[in-house]
């Protein structure tokens, strides 16, 4: 996930996206536990795009804020 494309989206629209990333993240992680993931770099990746996620929002939120 490009920072680009997450910086177009909305509050409400990030906040869904963290939920979506943090889903699949599960879903990965229990792929692993039950020896059936592949490539476990993938896990690392997800991590990232939820912290990218987050970040992004925690901005557009004080952003928000301070406007106000």
């Amino acid at each position: 996930m490009k920072t680009t494309e997450l910086r177009l989206k909305d509050v409400a629209g990030l906040q869904a996206e963290v939920k979506e990333l943090q889903k699949a993240h599960f879903g990965l992680r229990m792929q692993k536990a039950t020896q059936q993931l592949n490539n476990t770099a993938t896990l690392r990746s997800m991590r990232r795009d939820i912290a990218r996620a987050k970040t992004i929002l925690v901005e557009k939120q004080s952003a928000e804020k301070s406007a106000k």
